[in-house]
């Protein structure tokens, strides 16, 4: 074996080892670094279709490395003090609500969070009004029944962003840094709901 084919099969060994991960950091970075390698391959033996596909997957790769790095220093400022979910909207979908629309009510199936980017919503049972900023419905995702712990209804006109809980999992699964900061985010606002 000759040192071109040392490089090619270096670049087997780290494509293969970044599809055997889990997390999602480590595994794009082993992912550039084998686009790398196999690139230098493909050049020295001329293969050019090779190299194509590598140069292809770089950027998504270093897209979604970027999105990574950048969603765990958010979840990281925000469970150090900062509570806003702002970091949250590329996952998110914005809904508009009515004056008077009941959102969900307390013992509902719970399947997403809202993060209110304007209006004001009313928590009933705990006398609570909510505003720009306020997250609510996040704690029906660490319920044992997935049950909604309170009703939500909206006072006045306005916005808010929709997360699935699927999409709060996959984010969970993916990168355990984000589901430690995740957890201690929650664990923040329960015990400042329980405050009140």
């Amino acid at each position: 074996m000759n040192w071109v084919e040392a490089i090619g099969y270096a670049g087997t060994v780290l494509t293969v080892a970044s599809s055997a991960m889990s997390t999602m950091i480590p595994l794009r970075i082993v992912a550039l670094t084998a686009s790398c390698v196999v690139i230098i391959y493909g050049l020295m033996i001329g293969s050019f279709p090779v190299v194509l596909t590598e140069m292809i997957q770089i950027p998504f790769n270093a897209w979604r490395l970027y999105q990574m790095v950048r969603l765990v220093k958010d979840v990281e400022k925000a469970a150090s003090g900062d509570l806003s979910l702002d970091w949250l909207k590329p996952f998110g979908k914005a809904r508009q609500f009515k004056a008077g629309q009941v959102i969900f009510r307390m013992g509902d199936e719970a399947s997403e969070m809202f993060t209110i980017e304007s209006g004001r919503f009313r928590i009933p049972e705990l006398d609570v009004e909510l505003g720009a900023g306020d997250v609510v419905g996040e704690l029906g995702m660490l319920a044992p029944d997935n049950r909604r712990t309170g009703s939500l209804i909206c006072v006045e006109s306005g916005h808010a962003l929709c997360l699935a809980y699927s999409e709060v999992k996959q984010l969970y699964y993916q990168n355990p840094e984000f589901g430690f900061y995740f957890l201690k985010l929650t664990s923040e606002r329960l015990f400042q709901h329980a405050g009140r």
